[in-house]
């Protein structure tokens, strides 16, 4: 299910994690050739992503809702 993205914090291990409007949480890593996401390094490449939508798993498996930091 497709969620738009709401705000981000990283994780214990410095990873950028996506907050989304679901109440899910999920990774956001910029980490070529596998993934990228380029906009994940900096605040502005964040940022103009807030509202983007994310395939939330988490919803399709009817997950219960994250914490949030």
């Amino acid at each position: 299910m497709q969620q738009p993205i709401i705000g981000y914090h990283i994780d214990d291990h410095g990873h950028w994690v996506a907050q989304l409007v679901c109440g899910h949480n999920q990774h956001v890593r910029h980490d070529p050739p596998w993934v990228n996401r380029e906009w994940v390094v900096s605040k502005c490449g964040r940022d103009s992503m807030l509202g983007y939508e994310l395939d939330c798993k988490k919803c399709d498996e009817n997950s219960p809702i994250d914490h949030r930091p």
